[in-house]
């Protein structure tokens, strides 16, 4: 581990004591059919509008689609429901893309399958700890990735995805200042090596990112020498250094539609290939290797607590009024300005971030 990687081992522990197995629902067709409707009509009923991010279910993600809902990354998430007329959203995602979509939709009732889906960024970035970091280090401009709670947004100086991170760190390079990073310190580590920026990297890491193995995927590419990889920079260096296209799920999408290539292996949750297969049917899509002989897989290239986003769940949360995020208005307000800041770079550098981002 390099000296400029905080530690932080209790942390990343706590992380991985906290991971839950991937429990998918599974449902006679009959059953499906009768709560597609009913949701549907909750959704009407409800004044509500369904939001989903590409890892979840791909069930959640075509019912998004068909009652005119929509899948998508969390921050464009968050755009959707603000300039959608519905006065309720309910994201399907994990926790901080909920706080996310309350934070820039502070009038509007935020719902959420499942209180309890979590993110191991999120999880390995508790506020009261990064706040002490960075009341350690005040010379630091304070830049953290989207995958993180309001509280520790609210303690930021930037938010970014990993669509605009490259160019806002550059950015505050050229301008001379010394950065805080949190949490992935694999994308952190990416973004430092292609920037050159002075920066000290919290250790946090993604479950599933992390799973990627790069001696198996030489093995596969080998395999496949005709296959495009693209990987998401919340990988290992090991696996990022063998990629043909780095970026964001949404880039990763745009890609695999985009370039002639035939053949993709992909690493990132697999949860993406629903919406990858729709954009390119004739394209043949295989999963980065999280198994083999170097393997110590938790997640398998699968978000545990994506997976906890269900079709009963959103039922009871539409019929209920239950599950709702509500971020404290200070920490709000805190939030909100990071938030802003990239917004308002990227109409500046004429970047449509809100459609071409990550988390």
């Amino acid at each position: 581990m390099r000296s400029d990687v905080i530690p932080h081992l209790a942390v990343d522990t706590i992380v991985h004591t906290r991971v839950p197995p991937v429990v998918r629902e599974h449902l006679e067709a009959s059953e499906r059919e009768r709560l597609r409707a009913e949701i549907k009509s909750l959704l009407i009923a409800n004044n509500a509008v369904l939001v989903a991010h590409y890892y979840t279910d791909p069930e959640l993600q075509t019912l998004a689609d068909e009652s005119g809902g929509y899948v998508s990354d969390s921050l464009d998430m968050a755009r959707f429901g603000h300039e959608h007329p519905a006065s309720t959203l309910v994201v399907a995602g994990v926790r901080f893309m909920g706080e996310t979509a309350k934070i820039l939709n502070p009038e509007k009732r935020v719902l959420m399958p499942d209180l309890k889906a979590d993110c191991s960024l999120d999880l390995g970035c508790p506020a009261d700890a990064f706040n002490a970091f960075c009341d350690a280090h005040p010379d630091r401009t304070v830049v953290v990735y989207a995958n993180t709670s309001a509280a520790v947004k609210a303690r930021a100086d930037w938010m970014v995805t990993s669509g605009i991170a490259l160019d806002v760190v550059r950015h505050l390079h050229a301008q001379g200042e010394k950065i805080i990073w949190a949490p992935d310190r694999y994308l952190g580590d990416y973004i430092r090596t292609e920037t050159g920026a002075d920066m000290l990297l919290w250790n946090g890491a993604c479950i599933v990112h992390e799973e990627f193995k790069g001696v198996e995927l030489k093995i596969l590419r080998e395999q496949h020498p005709e296959a495009r990889v693209l990987v998401h920079p919340e990988s290992p260096p090991s696996v990022i250094e063998q990629a043909d296209y780095v970026g964001s799920t949404t880039g990763l999408i745009n890609e695999v539609k985009s370039h002639p290539a035939r053949e993709f292996i992909v690493a990132t949750d697999k949860g993406i290939f629903h919406k990858m297969q729709l954009a390119a049917p004739g394209k043949h899509l295989i999963p980065a290797p999280t198994a083999g002989r170097s393997a110590t897989c938790k997640s398998c290239a699968e978000c545990p607590w994506m997976a906890m986003n269900g079709l009963r769940s959103l039922r009871e949360v539409l019929a209920s009024g239950a599950n709702e995020i509500l971020v404290p208005e200070d920490i709000a307000v805190r939030a909100r300005r990071p938030i802003k800041r990239l917004l308002d770079f990227a109409a500046a550098q004429k970047r449509v971030v809100m459609s071409n981002n990550d988390a």
